[in-house]
């Protein structure tokens, strides 16, 4: 036998072997989710708004898919990311708007969108708003945080670890304070009022806005936040750079790993109140501070795809651009959004908002620009974010663990254009459930008061005592309820949404 010619063919074998896998690699597209807070269907240019600019988005829309019926899966912050990151409903875990010092509260024994694309080859980072809590509570800020992003399966996280109103108001790297000074520790508190920043109850006299007295907790940089804070002055953030640090930092990721694919979760703290502008965009809408975020965001936007661009990366690049709830003009802090929104329509020709059940709760903005695949056009497929866990998985070919994303379906097809197919039954999460079927859009009763503080933001969570069944395609405003002539459809939704409910996760 000649084992010298059978070692030199082991050898070729191996290194076309190695240079298959890498070909195979690199074909492979990277992903960037753009995930924007508390934008609304009508606050993109695309999509009709008034007052505000946005061409970097109007480009990806341009030369991408734009969906006019996609959705998150309810209309606050942390579910949704909750069910992005998972593939499954938040009710499932009860999981609802946390405080900043919340301990994570997803399953880190589970697999999760991250995770399942490390599988396949991924390096995943998560730049911006965390607010999945971290640690198992009671979190020490001068140490690394045990139970974090890392846990959930990213390689790399830079995080604003709550949101934009509460403390800690600094930033998280490899879920340790940057920039801490140990021998001025951070101490913060939601309960107790503790000595350290000013309160702004006390002291309104420091402050670039006034708030509502939920928001009346530690001022700092001139701002009142939720909860109570001293210690870590090295450390804290500038509102007014979050911007340009959030942005520096996923260009950076996407430098380091232009080489391989990787996966990006940008999570951009804007629109979220507080809404500070950076001079730069100041008075660059006509809205106030509302439409001057929105075109600061748009920015922030334009910097990764530039990026993807100088990286030589763009072209076999999945970008997809939506945001976690439906548009608020007052949250709390007073920036004059509602006097000054003039003739722009936040939510579009839909009713609701975040914090509703109604429609703009839930329809989100959605892009989706990947010039290897996805040719330019609109589709009105009902989708909604839980699916792009299974729809990545079917990308990039990988096998999702047994009992992981239990509410996730494949609808990679329609997210890139190839397919009109949507959802059978698509859920809507609120303060009470909403159920779509085509254009059928069902709305359980609760017969409950609505809380003070959604009637101190103007919203309408859409309680009532009476089933709610509304035809979206001769009533997309949801203003005329028909349950009493469609006794029939009511039945098969209200059965539909028991089966969910009941469906083990």
């Amino acid at each position: 036998m000649n084992y010298k010619f059978h070692f030199k063919s082991a050898l070729l074998m191996l290194f076309f072997a190695a240079s298959y896998f890498a070909h195979s690699q690199k074909d492979k597209p990277n992903i960037v989710i753009i995930y924007v807070d508390d934008l609304g269907f009508g606050d993109i240019g695309i999509n009709g708004a008034i007052g505000v600019k946005t061409p970097h988005i109007d480009t990806l829309a341009q030369n991408g898919f734009n969906f006019t019926d996609a959705h998150c899966s309810a209309s606050t912050c942390t579910p949704s990311r909750y069910s992005l990151l998972t593939g499954s409903y938040a009710f499932r875990n009860n999981a609802a708007i946390l405080e900043g010092d919340a301990p994570l509260i997803i399953d880190t024994t589970k697999e999760t969108l991250p995770k399942m694309l490390q599988k396949a080859g991924y390096k995943t980072g998560v730049v911006g708003k965390w607010h999945l809590g971290l640690g198992q509570g009671k979190i020490n800020w001068n140490k690394y945080i045990p139970l974090g992003p890392k846990e959930v399966g990213f390689d790399y996280s830079f995080l604003i670890p709550a949101t934009g109103d509460r403390v800690p108001c600094v930033f998280l790297e490899n879920q340790k304070v940057v920039g801490l000074d140990l021998n001025d520790p951070i101490t913060v508190s939601y309960g107790t009022r503790i000595e350290g920043y000013p309160w702004g109850f006390q002291h309104p006299e420091l402050l670039k806005q006034h708030t509502d007295p939920y928001h009346q907790g530690a001022v700092i940089n001139g701002i009142s936040r939720i909860g109570y804070m001293k210690g870590g002055k090295d450390a804290l953030w500038i509102d007014e750079d979050i911007p340009f640090v959030l942005s520096e930092t996923a260009n950076g990721f996407i430098e380091e790993h232009k080489e391989n694919p990787f996966f990006l979760y940008f999570s951009l703290h804007d629109i979220h109140q507080p809404r500070i502008a950076n001079i730069k965009f100041v008075e660059s809408s006509t809205m106030g501070p509302r439409g001057d975020v929105i075109a600061q965001m748009d920015w922030c936007v334009g910097q990764i795809t530039e990026s993807l661009k100088k990286a030589n990366v763009l072209e076999n690049t999945l970008i997809i651009f939506t945001s976690d709830n439906g548009p608020i003009l007052d949250d709390g802090y007073l920036d004059y959004a509602r006097e000054l929104v003039g003739e722009h329509k936040p939510a579009g020709i839909y009713r609701g908002s975040k914090y509703s059940v109604y429609e703009a709760g839930t329809r989100m903005p959605t892009i989706v620009h990947w010039p290897k695949k996805v040719k330019p056009g609109t589709s009105d497929a009902l989708l909604s974010q839980v699916d792009l866990y299974k729809s990545l998985a079917c990308l990039v070919g990988q096998d999702v663990e047994n009992g992981a994303a239990p509410d996730s379906q494949d609808f990679l097809k329609s997210w890139l254009g190839k397919s009109k197919k949507g959802r059978e039954f698509l859920l809507e999460e609120a303060y009470t459930y909403g159920l779509r079927m085509g254009n059928w859009k069902y709305i359980k009763p609760k017969n409950k008061p609505v809380p003070n503080w959604i009637v101190q933001k103007f919203v309408d969570p859409g309680f009532r005592e009476e089933v709610q069944l509304f035809n979206l395609e001769d009533d997309p405003s949801e203003s005329n309820n028909v349950y009493r002539a469609y006794p029939d459809i009511v039945k098969v939704m209200e059965s539909e949404l028991v089966k969910i409910m009941k469906q083990k996760g």
